[in-house]
């Protein structure tokens, strides 16, 4: 028990520094979600050839108050000025179709192509009228300082993987792991603590192409296909002992799903790393580091999650290597597959 007489907390005082402690938390998510949306941005772009799905896109991200997280919901709303029913720029990726036309963050978005953008999920609604203008310039109309204008903004083609910063909302809603594959499509949950460790933007392209490259080559599907392999022989053995007049409660099924879910995990992360790697070079970024930034997540749950090993490491340093020499002898950055997959294209319409 406290024997010191502490002074007495005045309630006023207690909430403003509460208020104030959420409303550096809702800045802190910002400023890692307009790190994800910069960096991934450029290498959706930049691979688009490697992915199965791509989509037209302009590189701005706009929501209301209702469509932020919970917990940073009015937080972010306050410190960004988000409107509550009128969608609002809060990230512009650098050197954008956005950013070239002139948008900023803060601009309040009304229509495309004088369509009415509506208060409720914005940025899907942008999203799917994007997909669905293709590389059509399309004709944005904003409101800044009272004033509105309408800009035109020519979209680049890229990949159609959603790629966003974790927060507890997506936790409730992914699976192990950062990517889960939805029943149309994927989507790149990357957590918080990863962000924020991924102290250049280097490194944060290097954590991005990895888990771009798990979901393109099929690594997430491929593990939940193992899993329910190992299930079923589990089963079966259930079913052996059940014979026997033994009830197991389903122990092997569930002790060989796990098993078969770990097969192959650490060659599917030396895979990313490779693949990975050439994604964020292909990019600009420079992947020189790339050692450093996957031992500055040790210890996070997204390490626990991609299994590091010295072989790794030693992967790592040769990849390195590999990019370098290419790079050097002005070849084309193409990561050497044994299986047959989309080659890159000779020119980039979009180029960093």
């Amino acid at each position: 028990m406290p024997v010191s007489r502490l002074p007495e907390l005045p309630a006023q005082a207690l909430a403003a520094e509460e208020h104030s402690e959420k409303l550096t938390q809702a800045r802190a998510y910002h400023t890692r979600l307009a790190r994800i949306d910069n960096v991934a941005f450029r290498i959706r772009v930049a691979n688009r050839q490697f992915c199965q799905a791509v989509a037209a896109q302009i590189g701005l991200r706009a929501a209301t108050v209702r469509s932020l997280p919970k917990e940073y919901r009015y937080q972010v709303g306050e410190a960004l000025n988000v409107d509550l029913s009128v969608p609002t720029v809060i990230a512009v990726a650098d050197r954008s179709p956005a950013a070239t036309a002139g948008i900023k963050r803060g601009d309040q978005v009304l229509a495309l192509d004088g369509k009415p953008v509506p208060a409720e999920n914005a940025q899907h609604w942008i999203d799917d009228e994007l997909k669905g203008n293709g590389m059509t310039p399309v004709t944005v109309t904003l409101r800044r300082g009272g004033t509105e204008m309408a800009l035109t903004v020519s979209p680049v083609m890229g990949c159609a993987i959603p790629i966003q910063v974790g927060s507890k909302d997506a936790a409730k809603s992914r699976s192990k792991g950062a990517a889960k594959q939805r029943s149309t499509s994927t989507r790149i949950v990357i957590p918080s603590a990863a962000v924020a460790l991924a102290k250049t933007d280097d490194q944060l392209a290097i954590v991005i192409g990895h888990e771009l490259a798990h979901a393109n080559l099929g690594h997430v599907q491929k593990r939940e296909q193992n899993a329910w392999l190992g299930k079923l022989g589990g089963a079966a053995i259930d079913g052996g002992f059940l014979l026997g007049g033994i009830y197991t409660h389903g122990a092997f099924r569930r002790h060989f799903g796990k098993v078969g879910a770990k097969a192959y995990g650490t060659a599917f992360e030396r895979e990313a790393d490779y693949v990975g790697a050439y994604y964020a070079a292909r990019a600009g970024y420079d992947v020189s580091r790339v050692v450093e930034t996957w031992r500055a997540l040790r210890g996070t749950s997204f390490a626990r999650n991609h299994p590091l090993s010295p072989a790794r490491f030693i992967e790592m340093r040769e990849v390195v290597k590999e990019i370098a020499e290419k790079q050097q002898r002005h070849l084309p950055l193409i990561p050497e597959l044994k299986e047959s997959a989309p080659q890159a294209a000779p020119a980039a319409e979009f180029i960093y």
